[in-house]
């Protein structure tokens, strides 16, 4: 058998599910099963950590406690933005609504990262950037087919 080590290249089906059960991610239900490199950052750290060691062929479901997978909710990434600021960065006719993912560019412009608008003032929006599941227990299904 060929046990997962760090840096070892997987082919795998997975699902991630949150605490209601709903499935977030699941390639189960695709023909193509997905291939990622352990480490490389696709998958969060803690969940990478427990498939150290898995020997390929193994199917299980490994549960995450709450901020364990994503980490806990921090109040300091709910921002207040003035709209006088998001119409200069983004379109100024955008009508914004509470639940709305607006994608923000990083300070050197390479990258991009999301905030959810929590609520509407008169000139500013409150943005969530914390991680959707921070601060809550998440399920992932794996059945590693492969490790090289």
């Amino acid at each position: 058998m060929n046990p997962v080590q760090p840096g070892s290249f997987l082919t795998l089906h997975y699902r991630l599910s949150g605490p209601d059960g709903e499935d977030l991610i699941n390639t189960f239900a695709d023909k193509l099963p997905a291939t990622l490199t352990l480490g490389a950052g696709e998958l969060a750290p803690a969940i990478e950590a427990r498939l150290i060691g898995l020997d390929e062929g193994t199917h299980t479901r490994i549960e995450l406690a709450p901020g364990e997978a994503f980490g806990e909710r921090n109040p300091e990434l709910l921002q207040r933005v003035k709209r006088s600021l998001m119409r200069e960065l983004g379109d100024p006719d955008e009508q914004y609504h509470v639940g709305d993912v607006v994608q923000f560019p990083t300070p050197d412009g390479q990258g991009q990262y999301a905030g959810v608008v929590r609520e509407l003032g008169e000139d500013w929006l409150l943005f969530d950037f914390n991680h959707p599941l921070a601060g809550q227990p998440v399920s992932f299904e794996v059945q590693l087919i492969g490790v090289l």
